[in-house]
C-alpha cells in the first residue's frame, strides 16, 4: 500500500508511461518494492527500452531524435555529446514524459562531466523511482544505474555520507547482482553510526528492514526519521503501513491520520497540493482500521 500512495502523493519525476510500454503493466499499481535477491527471468538493457519507447513517436519526432543521436562526428565531441544527451533527455521529458530515457541521458552527461554534483542528482533520480515500480528487472537495470553513479561520486568525495547511503541503498534492490545486501546495510550504518541524526541514514535501513519483513525494525527507524522530519509525509505513510502490516491497526491509524492532519497543513501553508481521490482513498483506510 505504500509504495501505491508514495506514488500518488509524489508522482514521478515526469509523467510515467515509458516503463509501461516495455513491460506491460500499470504502475499505478505498484506495490511495495520486491526483495532483490529473487531471481529475474528478463534482463533489460537500454538500447532495448529506447527503441520500445521509439515507438511512441511521430515521424517528426523520430527523425528531430535519430539527428541529434548521430550529430556528434568531430570537433570538441566530448562537450558536444553532453549538449546532445541535454537535449535528448529534456526532449524525452518534456515532450514525451518517459522516465527511462530522461534518466539515462542525465546519467550519461553526468558521466562525461564527471561532476559529483551532477552525478549524484542523476544516481538519486534512479533510487526513488525505482522504489515506486512494481517489475523486477526494471528496478534491478535502475539500482545498477544508480550504483555506477554512486561509486564514481564516492570516488570524487570519499566523504560524502549522502553518497555512501544512496550507495548501500543500490544493493537492496539488486544493484549488485548476487552480493548479498549486507554490504549495502553496512555502508549505510557506517554513517548511522557516525551521525544518528542522519535522517536519509535511517530512512533507508528502514526501506531495508521493509524488504526483508523486520517490521519492528522499520517502525524503529522510522519513528527516528519523523522525529527529525515530523513533515515527512513518506515516512508517515511508510510508518502507517509499517503498522498496519505488523498488526498495530491503532498506530496505524494514528499515523494515517497525522497524514491527513500533515497534508492540509503543508496545503495552507502552500507547500503541497494533494490529490483528491487519494485523500479518499486514505480517509477509507482509516474507518477500516
Amino acid at each position: 500500500m505504500t509504495a501505491v500512495f508514495l506514488l500518488y502523493f509524489f508522482g514521478r519525476t515526469v509523467p510515467k508511461k515509458v516503463e509501461d510500454d516495455h513491460a506491460g503493466h500499470d504502475h499505478a499499481k505498484t506495490s511495495a518494492p520486491a526483495t532483490a535477491a529473487n531471481n529475474q527471468a528478463v534482463t533489460l538493457d537500454f538500447p532495448t527500452m529506447l527503441g520500445l519507447a521509439k515507438k511512441r513517436l511521430n515521424t517528426q519526432q523520430l527523425q528531430k531524435v535519430t539527428e541529434w543521436e548521430n550529430s556528434v562526428v568531430r570537433g570538441d565531441v566530448k562537450n558536444q555529446q553532453i549538449q546532445v544527451y541535454r537535449k535528448l533527455s529534456a526532449f524525452w521529458m518534456d515532450t514525451i514524459g518517459a522516465f527511462v530515457p530522461y534518466a539515462k541521458y542525465i546519467a550519461e552527461a553526468a558521466k562525461l562531466e564527471n561532476s559529483e554534483k551532477n552525478l549524484t542528482f542523476a544516481a538519486h533520480l534512479f533510487l526513488r523511482e525505482l522504489q515506486t515500480v512494481s517489475e523486477q528487472p526494471l528496478q534491478v537495470w535502475m539500482a545498477k544505474e544508480a550504483k555506477e553513479l554512486f561509486e564514481t561520486a564516492l570516488a570524487l568525495n570519499p566523504s560524502n555520507d549522502s553518497t555512501k547511503v544512496g550507495l548501500g541503498s543500490t544493493y537492496f534492490f539488486g544493484g549488485a547482482g548476487n552480493e548479498a545486501p549486507m554490504r549495502g546495510i553496512a555502508l549505510i550504518r557506517e554513517v548511522v553510526e557516525k551521525d544518528p541524526q542522519n535522517a536519509f541514514a535511517q530512512y533507508m535501513m528502514g526501506v531495508g528492514s521493509t524488504i526483508s519483513g523486520q517490521w519492528p525494525k522499520a517502525i524503529e527507524r522510522f519513528e527516528k526519521v519523523l522525529a527529525l522530519e515530523p513533515q515527512n509525509l513518506e515516512v508517515i505513510l511508510r510508518l502507517a503501513d509499517a503498522y498496519k502490516t505488523s498488526g498495530d491497526n491503532a498506530n496505524a491509524k494514528k499515523k494515517y491520520e497525522l497524514f491527513l492532519q500533515t497534508v492540509r497543513s503543508l496545503e495552507t501553508q502552500g507547500k503541497f497540493r494533494s490529490s483528491p481521490e487519494m485523500m479518499k482513498q486514505i480517509e477509507d483506510q482509516i474507518k477500516l482500521l
